[in-house]
C-alpha cells in the first residue's frame, strides 16, 4: 500500500513538472515572438521618420531672413522636426566627403554647398500629397534656392511595405497568441483531469466547492509564478544574447520594453493558470459521480 502511494506521489510530482515545463515553453514562445514583432514593428516606424527634406537657402540670406523661412517650415503641419546644416557641416561631413577623389572646396575653390534646414516629415504626414503640398508652400518663400525631395515612387513604395509588414507581424501574433492559450487550457486541463477522482472524492465527504478548490488554486498559483519567472529568465537570455552578436546600426527594443514583456509574460503566465485552473477544477466538481468515471 504504501509503495503504491509513493507510486502515486510521483506521477502526481511528474505531471505537475511536465505541465509547468510546457506552460514555461509556451509562454517563453510567446515572448520571444513578441519582442521580434515589436522590434520589426519599432524599426518600421523609425524608417517612416527618416523621410527628410532639404530646403537649401540662398548665402545672401541675414540671420532675420532664415529666421522667416524657420518660421513658415515649421507653420507646416506635416514638419516633425527642423534640423540646420551649414554648408560647412555639409563639406566637413566624411562621409559625403568620401564620393570625391579630391577636396570638393580646393577642387572649386570655394565651398559650392548650401545652407539648409533638414525637415523630418511625421511618419502619418509623409505620403506624396503632403510632400507636395509641403514643397508647392514652402518652396515660393524669399530665400528659398532649391527643395530637395526624395523620390516620391520611392516612399510610397516604402509606406506600402511597411504597412503591409506591420499588419502582417500583427495577424501572426494574435494568432499566436489564440495557438498559445489554447496550448495552455488544454495542458492544465489536463493536469487537473489526472485529479478528478480526488476531487470526486472530496466532493463525496462532503467538502465545499472552495475547499476542493482553494489548494489546488495555491499550486496553480505557484506553477504560474515559476513557469513566468523561468520563461522570463530564457527571454532575458536570449534577448541579450542575440543583441551581443547584433550589428550595430540595427533597431532593437531598449530595456524598459524587455521589461515589459517580460513582466507581462509572468503576469500572464500567473492570470491564465489561474483562470484555467479554477474553470476545469469547477467542471470537474459539477459534474456527476457517474460522468467522471466515463469521462
Amino acid at each position: 500500500m504504501e509503495q503504491r502511494d509513493k507510486r502515486i506521489a510521483r506521477k502526481v510530482r511528474r505531471s505537475y513538472i511536465i505541465s509547468t515545463v510546457s506552460i514555461t515553453l509556451v509562454l517563453f514562445m510567446l515572448g520571444i515572438v513578441s519582442y521580434v514583432t515589436l522590434s520589426a514593428l519599432s524599426a518600421a516606424h523609425n524608417l517612416r521618420e527618416r523621410v527628410v527634406v532639404s530646403v537649401e537657402m540662398a548665402d545672401s540670406l541675414f540671420a532675420g531672413e532664415q529666421q522667416v523661412v524657420l518660421d513658415k517650415i515649421n507653420s507646416r503641419e506635416e514638419v516633425a522636426r527642423v534640423d540646420y546644416l551649414s554648408k560647412e557641416d555639409k563639406v566637413n561631413d566624411a562621409a559625403f566627403r568620401r564620393q570625391f577623389e579630391l577636396e570638393i572646396d580646393e577642387l572649386l575653390g570655394e565651398n559650392p554647398l548650401r545652407n539648409s534646414y533638414e525637415v523630418t516629415l511625421k511618419p502619418e504626414l509623409s505620403a506624396r500629397e503632403n510632400i507636395e503640398a509641403f514643397v508647392g508652400d514652402v518652396e515660393p518663400t524669399a530665400g528659398v534656392e532649391y527643395i530637395s525631395v526624395p523620390p516620391v515612387e520611392v516612399v510610397e513604395h516604402m509606406h506600402s511595405t511597411i504597412t503591409t509588414i506591420s499588419l502582417g507581424l500583427l495577424i501572426f501574433l494574435a494568432v499566436l497568441l489564440v495557438i498559445s492559450l489554447l496550448l495552455l487550457h488544454n495542458t492544465i486541463r489536463l493536469a487537473i483531469y489526472s485529479k478528478r477522482y480526488l476531487i470526486n472524492t472530496l466532493k463525496l465527504v462532503g467538502a465545499t466547492k472552495w475547499y476542493i478548490m482553494r489548494p489546488l488554486l495555491g499550486s496553480a498559483l505557484k506553477q504560474g509564478v515559476w513557469a513566468g519567472v523561468i520563461s522570463g529568465l530564457l527571454i532575458a537570455f536570449t534577448v541579450y544574447g542575440v543583441e551581443a552578436f547584433t550589428p550595430q546600426g540595427i533597431a532593437m527594443l531598449d530595456h524598459i520594453a524587455v521589461g515589459i514583456i517580460i513582466g507581462s509574460t509572468l503576469t500572464v503566465g500567473v492570470v491564465i493558470t489561474l483562470l484555467y485552473t479554477a474553470a476545469a477544477v469547477n467542471k470537474f466538481v459539477n459534474m456527476k459521480t457517474n460522468k467522471i468515471y466515463l469521462y
